[in-house]
């Protein structure tokens, strides 16, 4: 507990003195923000497609071969509702935002679930790398262009009867009439659209311009599925630069490699108490 206490004064005193902050959050946060994708949430929400389909939390839902689209958008309006909309932001996004607040920074997310906006961050510092639930692109894709599903989705989980929508509600492409799918990148056929890449641009300009000076890579909740997003490229620019700070925060899975662990901070913790330490 007192290694704890001191790194977390530590990393006041970074986040005090830091030009610039990088934030690089992952699944954890939101598991922490008690947005988890097993346990009894997904029982609450799901224990009937448990029940009739075999699968145990909402991540392997993702992956079942629904035999027809009724079912799959039975599945996914309900994933979509219960993960995007109607949903608070979650106290350690709000605590996240009170410590960054006024200060130079941005936020590289593998996240779709768009806790983000909801607590308050400024969109223009948000780069959602994966894409959006509250998104839909065509299945091929025939475009580059995606489409706000808020109204489809709330009408498909109003509508779902037995684990299935209505025909009539089944999305398809308003172009080449192929089926519409969510914007989540699980292959090649991922929708990079027009706010995808100005939000690219702004993140590659935020690395150039401050990822050379004393800058803090505070990363949360990043596990093991997609390292070459945050993890690995966090290491090779602390690597390159001796004013950097590493700050890695993860339930588990928080570590650095020794090349730069003198100028490394992790904590093996509950990211929303962590985060809520940080506020005294």
């Amino acid at each position: 507990m007192q290694d704890d206490q001191a790194k977390l004064e530590r990393i006041k005193g970074e986040l005090a003195q830091a030009d610039a902050v990088l934030i690089g959050a992952g699944a954890g946060l939101s598991a922490a923000a008690g947005f988890p994708y097993a346990g009894a949430r997904f029982e609450t929400y799901f224990h009937d497609f448990e029940e009739k389909y075999g699968f145990h939390d909402m991540y392997s839902g993702g992956f079942y071969p629904f035999p027809t689209p009724e079912e799959f958008w039975a599945y996914w309006s309900r994933n979509i509702y219960v993960n995007r909309y109607d949903q608070p932001a979650g106290k350690p996004y709000e605590d996240l935002l009170r410590l960054v607040r006024g200060k130079n920074y941005f936020v590289l997310t593998t996240n779709v679930d768009h806790r983000f906006q909801v607590a308050g961050f400024e969109k223009e510092r948000l780069f959602y790398t994966q894409g959006d639930y509250g998104l839909f692109q065509c299945s091929e894709p025939c475009h580059q262009t995606t489409y706000d599903n808020e109204a489809q989705i709330r009408a498909m989980l109003a509508a779902q009867k037995d684990m299935r929508i209505p025909s009539s509600l089944v999305p398809r492409c308003p172009r080449c009439g192929k089926p519409m799918t969510y914007n989540l990148r699980v292959d090649e056929r991922f929708v990079e659209d027009a706010g995808w890449h100005a939000a690219a641009e702004r993140y590659h300009a935020f690395v150039e311009a401050y990822g050379g000076g004393r800058i803090l890579f505070l990363e949360l909740g990043v596990g093991g599925n997609t390292p070459g997003i945050m993890k690995y490229p966090f290491w090779r620019m602390a690597l390159r630069n001796k004013q950097a700070t590493y700050v890695c925060i993860n339930l588990g899975e928080a570590f650095a490699p020794r090349e730069i662990g003198r100028r490394s901070l992790c904590l093996n913790a509950d990211i929303a108490v962590v985060l809520s330490a940080l506020q005294a």
